[in-house]
């Protein structure tokens, strides 16, 4: 009961402080948009009295006119407003990522590229306003509906080399989304480099827990990457398919990766000896059982075929799946390099899964976008907290659960 009103109080205050961003947005959007008029104003103010009063003949005699200090005292407040506008947007601006912020942040201080820069932050910032205004009202009705209140609880399961951290989460900004929607929303907590069986034990604990806290017959398990594999030696490796609804996987290596293939061909002892530092690493972070070595295998094409055999669908569960694409390297500097090498032997991916291989049961298709950038494999769990064009990933979620909720599930 404590959690839950802590947990209401934090969305609360989260809501709070999205309202407060929005106003102040706009609030230093419509300023720089005022000094964005007049600069230019006032500067051909100022130019028509240095031309009336012939500056470069009688320099003293142009000072001596109230008008001609007025227009350059006009003209440099306006200056800085627009600067000190600008200066500020770059700072609350969620839509200028960290390479566009450091572009502007190093052209900021040129007098005349500077009054481009700031239409072009204007624009992001007014989108930004537009998005979170449509949210914020999209949000006011369908908190009330509901619409993401499911028959089961949900089941997040992450992928490999994370944890269900508190206060770093691995979801990002949607159970908090999906929460606020009415769904009810557990973690699977189990280890980031744990093998598949050893995950699928805590998984198998975790659900009789949400069992018996909620009263519920069954859980929907969202799984991202490896933890679909995890979910699906759960359903049908533990005999776990009468306590599972329906299992989504989204980006999930069904049929194994080549680059983990590519990285399988490293000399045995320098791939061990990285998987030791690896266990060690994250023992300290809370793994009692990690296995970098062999976890790290069961993602290659072999174990995948040979698991894909001996741990087919179970009857009674609903299966369905996701894939993303990126569109180049650039997508994501995090990726960028898994990205390229994977595409040279296999084929264009999210940055670590191909589209073939995370098609399974029930294939809902392949989350990109129309412009360059697409969608990586951690844009599908919020790890920027970020939207991009076309591919608003918390709509995403309301959606696919919303669906659930209207299958019966």
């Amino acid at each position: 009961m404590e959690q839950k009103k802590l947990d209401a109080a934090m969305k609360t205050a989260m809501d709070t402080a999205g309202r407060v961003h929005l106003f102040f947005l706009r609030f230093l959007a419509g300023i720089l948009t005022a000094f964005l008029i007049l600069t230019p104003v006032s500067g051909i103010w100022m130019i028509e009295r240095m031309r009336h009063f012939g500056i470069f003949r009688d320099p003293f005699g142009y000072l001596r006119h109230w008008s001609s200090i007025g227009s350059v005292l006009a003209f440099l407040l306006c200056y800085l407003g627009m600067f000190t506008g600008l200066l500020w947007l770059c700072i609350i601006c969620r839509r200028l990522r960290i390479m566009k912020r450091l572009i502007v942040w190093s052209m900021l201080w040129i007098p005349v590229l500077n009054y481009g820069l700031a239409w072009y932050v204007r624009g992001l910032a007014y989108q930004e306003i537009d998005h979170n205004i449509h949210k914020i009202r999209l949000d006011d009705v369908r908190v009330e509906r509901q619409i993401c209140r499911t028959r089961y609880p949900l089941l997040l399961v992450h992928g490999v080399g994370f944890r269900d951290f508190h206060y770093f989460n691995y979801w990002g900004r949607i159970p908090r989304e999906l929460t606020r929607n009415g769904a009810r929303v557990f973690y699977g907590h189990q280890e980031a480099w744990g093998t598949v069986e050893d995950n699928a034990e805590i998984l198998r604990d975790k659900i009789h827990e949400i069992l018996k806290e909620t009263g519920a017959q069954k859980v929907n398990i969202l799984a991202h990457s490896k933890g679909g594999l995890d979910s699906r030696y759960l359903i049908s490796g533990l005999s776990m398919a009468p306590y599972v609804a329906t299992l989504t996987t989204i980006n999930t290596p069904h049929r194994g990766s080549a680059l983990v293939e590519f990285l399988m061909r490293l000399p045995d002892p320098v791939y061990r000896g990285v998987c030791r530092l690896i266990d060690g690493y994250f023992g300290r972070l809370g793994d009692k059982r990690p296995n970098a070595y062999l976890a790290s295998r069961q993602l290659s094409c072999a174990y995948a075929s040979e698991f894909n055999q001996r741990y087919p669908d179970a009857p009674g569960v609903w299966y369905q799946s996701y894939a993303s694409l990126m569109k180049h390297g650039f997508s994501s500097k995090l990726l960028c390099i898994p990205y390229w090498i994977l595409k040279a032997l296999d084929a264009p991916n999210d940055g670590l899964v191909t589209v073939e291989s995370a098609r399974w049961t029930n294939f809902q298709g392949v989350v990109t976008n129309r412009y360059l950038r697409g969608i990586s494999h951690g844009d599908m769990i919020d790890l920027t907290r970020e939207d991009y064009r076309d591919f608003q990933v918390l709509e995403f979620y309301v959606q696919l659960v919303k669906r659930l909720a209207e299958l019966g599930f």
